[in-house]
């Protein structure tokens, strides 16, 4: 005998919460765990194998590098392949070189190129996994809820870093970096199974076309087209390679030698994934009218950490300055997805508007604030002659 379902059954998530928003903010849980952990244990690492600043900053751009020069393929990768392959294949290369790094460091000192080499697959893993996930997040979520889902997504990110930084600290000074390494391995090996199970048939099949380096010239054109687009990438490039520097080379450095090592560090990572996770609660609840004006208002106090750094403040000083610069620096981070995502239904509303303006229909646009002008530069040029 069959019953009849409860009309009064709520559902176990909101609305917007679908299968593949759900594994995406559960894997990124999972390796937000493991990497905030493993960002500590790569410094001390070299630190404990004789290394100093210097050497820790090597590794850094050693993983910089390849992620700078790989970006912009990865994206015309994540464009031709299924994302969620792109983003399992990345998850697996940086499983691998997490695990030879846990090895070389648990059995017996480890070499310096050794340590780079590994980095840098890590940060070639990355270059190929970011736009491929990122594409994957923005299709995920549809509707006027998604500047929340956002937020939620990446207050479990934010969340995860900040039980990883406080235990991989503490971890780090008690039994070692290596072991730290290993479950930050696991970890990506977790994540990719994860995603693995992303369904990806609701995204059109790309149109046959030119090849790598024609897509490459068209996405620069698209991009150089749009102020505020490059702008914003250009402020935050910069904020990034600073609180880069920071986070793996200066602060691990001046932690080791003024702040007792590696826990008061991973304490002080702990309050800014802390203060991420009250920024991205606060979006939740806030939707600013112009986006990118408060997003970028929120990149500033960035500076704020290593200027606590250079000095040195206390412990304490310090992770009130992080917790802070982790509030505003979601801000930026949800009004930035918003604004993307608001980038796709505009380029929709445009080519629908362009049609129209071609075929003599009276199709208008909306526009404001919160919609950057997104059409493509033929579009735009098109439109103004129609106008014309």
């Amino acid at each position: 005998m069959t019953t009849a379902a409860d009309p009064r059954r709520r559902p176990r998530g909101p609305a917007w919460a679908g299968r593949n928003y759900s594994l995406l903010t559960a894997a990124a849980f999972v390796t937000g765990l493991g990497s905030q952990g493993a960002l500590i244990a790569a410094a001390f690492a070299v630190l404990q194998a004789g290394g100093d600043g210097g050497d820790v900053g090597l590794v850094a751009a050693a993983r910089t590098l390849p992620l700078v020069l790989f970006l912009l393929i990865g994206g015309a990768v994540a464009d031709r392949l299924p994302r969620h392959r792109v983003m399992v294949a990345a998850n697996a290369l940086n499983c691998v070189s997490q695990g030879a790094f846990a090895a070389l460091v648990l059995v017996g000192e480890p070499r310096l190129w050794h340590i780079m080499l590994l980095a840098a697959l890590g940060g070639t893993g990355q270059a190929f996994f970011s736009p491929a996930a990122e594409g994957m997040l923005l299709s995920s979520v549809e509707g006027e809820h998604a500047g929340r889902a956002f937020a939620v997504f990446r207050m479990a990110m934010q969340g995860a870093g900040l039980g990883g930084a406080a235990l991989g600290g503490a971890l780090v000074a008690v039994v070692g970096p290596g072991w730290v390494l290993a479950a930050d391995a696991v970890a990506f090996a977790v994540a990719g199974a994860l995603r693995a199970g992303l369904d990806v048939s609701h995204i059109p099949a790309r149109v046959p076309g030119g090849g790598l380096l024609t897509d490459l010239r068209e996405g620069w054109r698209e991009f150089s087209g749009r102020p505020w687009l490059w702008g914003v990438v250009l402020q935050f490039s910069i904020a990034n390679a600073v609180v880069g520097a920071a986070d793996a080379v200066y602060g691990p450095l001046v932690a080791d030698e003024h702040l007792g090592g590696p826990g008061p560090w991973g304490l002080a990572l702990g309050f800014f994934g802390a203060g991420t996770v009250a920024g991205a609660l606060l979006m939740t609840r806030w939707k600013p009218r112009r986006l990118l004006l408060a997003g970028t208002l929120g990149v500033f106090p960035l500076a704020l950490p290593s200027a606590a750094l250079a000095v040195p403040v206390p412990v304490t000083v310090l992770c009130a300055v992080m917790f802070l610069t982790g509030v505003t620096l979601e801000v930026f981070g949800v009004s930035w997805m918003t604004a993307q995502h608001l980038c796709e239904r505009n380029l929709l509303v445009w080519l629908t508007t362009w049609y129209s303006e071609r075929t003599g229909g009276t199709s208008k646009v909306r526009t404001g604030p919160d919609w950057p002008d997104c059409r493509p530069r033929r579009l735009r040029a098109n439109s103004a002659l129609a106008r014309a």
